[in-house]
Order: structure tokens, then C-alpha cells, then sequence
């Protein structure tokens, strides 16, 4: 039981953490960025199970933090106000071949972010671009 509410702990300290972080994608992280991952992966993982190296209580571990998973996925999908605070709002980063500053400043994109995206789509500028929502 002791794992179960510490693994509901970490998961929920977690979520909020990558909450406040943004929502970059895996491919757009700095070295940094997967560097505390990693770190905090470990930190977790110290302590999740503390001096419990049983097959037992990493199968409690895992468990606990995938029923959390697929329990906030559940409820994401079954009521619409749970979407809104566990998933954000969508954000507007271009608008009638404008971009829009104050947007990419709260998600913490430059421009160069932007256009290396738009280019990854085959668009040549963000003069090109009717609406580009995050």
C-alpha cells in the first residue's frame, strides 16, 4: 500500500511538473531537457520504491503510475471539463499570416522553432500561413 500512495504522489507532482514545463514535443528538446528527464526518472524511481527491489513491488509501481495514466485518459474523455484542465487549450501561434508574440512568448518558442516547423511541413514561410495552432 505504502508504494501505491507513493507512486500517487509522484505521479501527480509529475503531471503538474510537465504541466509547467510545456508542451514541447520529444523531438524538440534541448540536451537539457532529456537530461532532467533522466534525472528525474531516477529520482522517482529512489523515491518510488525506496529499498524495495522486488519484482513484486515494481510490478505495484508500474501498476499504480499506468492505472493513473489510463484513469486521466478516462476521465479526459468522459467529461469534457476534466479535458480542458488535464490536456490545457489549444494555443493560436499564427493568425492571417501573423504571428501572434505574446503566445509564442507563454509557450517559450522562438521564431526559428516556428519556421523550422513550418518548413518540416513543406511551408516555405509563415508568410504562408492562414492559422498555426499549438
Amino acid at each position: 500500500m505504502d508504494i501505491t500512495v507513493r507512486g500517487l504522489i509522484l505521479f501527480l507532482f509529475m503531471y503538474l511538473l510537465t504541466r509547467v514545463m510545456g508542451r514541447r514535443e520529444l523531438s524538440s528538446f534541448q540536451p537539457f531537457d532529456l537530461i532532467l528527464l533522466i534525472v528525474l526518472g531516477d529520482s522517482i524511481q529512489q523515491g518510488l520504491t525506496q529499498d524495495d527491489y522486488s519484482v513484486t513491488g515494481a510490478f505495484i509501481a508500474i501498476g499504480t503510475i499506468a492505472g493513473l495514466q489510463v484513469l486521466m485518459s478516462w476521465s479526459s474523455f468522459r467529461f469534457p471539463w476534466m479535458r480542458r484542465v488535464l490536456d490545457g487549450h489549444p494555443i493560436v501561434l499564427v493568425e492571417d499570416r501573423k504571428r501572434i508574440e505574446k503566445n509564442l512568448r507563454r509557450e517559450r518558442l522562438t521564431t526559428e522553432d516556428l519556421t523550422e516547423q513550418a518548413r518540416s511541413n513543406q511551408i516555405a514561410s509563415i508568410a504562408d500561413i492562414q492559422c498555426a495552432i499549438f
